[in-house]
């Protein structure tokens, strides 16, 4: 399969360490790298040289977009035109220097949330362009959208939360209560006591500080949540989560505070997950409930609801 992937080479690149999406579980593995993506110095090609297929993906996607009505749930819109893509960890991690990265080719539950997140933005300010797509990619991957680094990209899912609350990009659910009956404490520190585990930090070790600094202010931080034994088909949860919103998975590993993210999909037998599945190898809507598949991961507690504002 061709990789529809770019990276911009002029400063404009979340790897979780929740890396359920390595590994199911939380912790990041090594893994090889993908082959090293193109670096380009537009993003706008001149019209005599034919746009990569990144970039036509990104616009074909959204040309279809601008069909739809108004009340079409844009979220799983997009979502849905990404079943079958392979599965794969790490595409971020193939540079040096910080860049934005953008595969429409290969994804992990990070990339695809951010994928279609970033163009739901688009058709919700009906700003159909792929301009306009990489910039709503970079605003929410990057403390307050700027590129500085590595330590500047969003690593942990509660802070991506709260980042992209504060620029007005989503809105976390907590109420009511029932079924929000549980509050997870945030306590963080994988990626400072695991170093080695992540290319950039091995290379860089003087940006492990600034990411224990980073997991210092997040930590002791609360947020309601469901716990995974009343994730069932009852008119609080039906009332409580909406299709299309992005469903974080709590866990209770060492270090780490999200193990897994997808999209909610109601169906007639309960609610369902959209996700990049390791376990699938790809992109799918698990054909188990949500509940059943909760009860499959001992370490996994419930789930945080994450709604992208209109």
């Amino acid at each position: 399969m061709k990789r529809l992937f770019y990276i911009i080479g002029i400063a404009f690149a979340m790897i979780c360490p929740l890396q359920s999406c390595a590994n199911g579980g939380g912790t990041k593995t090594e893994v090889s790298a993908p082959e090293p993506a193109e670096s380009v110095e537009s993003v706008e090609p001149a019209e005599s040289i034919k746009k990569p297929d990144y970039m036509i993906r990104i616009e074909g996607l959204l040309k279809d977009a601008k069909q739809q009505k108004s009340s079409t749930n844009f979220p799983l819109f997009f979502a849905r035109q990404f079943l079958d893509v392979p599965y794969v960890a790490h595409t971020l991690e193939v540079n040096d220097e910080e860049q934005l990265v953008i595969n429409v080719s290969e994804l992990d539950c990070t990339t695809l949330v951010e994928t279609v997140t970033a163009l739901t933005l688009c058709a919700y300010r009906k700003s159909f362009t792929f301009l306009a797509y990489q910039q709503a990619l970079q605003a929410m991957r990057y403390r307050n959208g700027v590129i500085d680094r590595y330590p500047s990209r969003i690593h942990y899912f509660t802070d991506w939360i709260a980042e992209n609350a504060k620029a007005g990009i989503v809105t976390e659910i907590q109420q009511p209560n029932p079924p929000f009956t549980q509050i997870q404490t945030v306590k963080v520190n994988y990626m400072s006591q695991h170093p080695q585990s992540y290319k950039a930090l091995k290379a860089h070790p003087e940006y492990v500080a600034e990411i224990a600094q980073m997991e210092q202010r997040l930590t002791g931080k609360k947020f309601r949540f469901i716990p995974k034994s009343e994730v069932k088909d009852t008119p609080a949860m039906r009332e409580a989560v909406h299709d299309g919103d992005i469903i974080a998975i709590t866990c209770n590993k060492p270090g780490l505070d999200i193990a897994h993210l997808g999209f909610a999909v109601w169906r007639s037998d309960g609610l369902h997950l959209l996700n990049a599945s390791q376990l699938h190898k790809k992109v799918v809507e698990e054909p188990m409930t949500l509940y059943q598949y909760l009860q499959k991961h001992p370490s996994h507690t419930g789930i945080r609801i994450i709604r992208i504002n209109h």
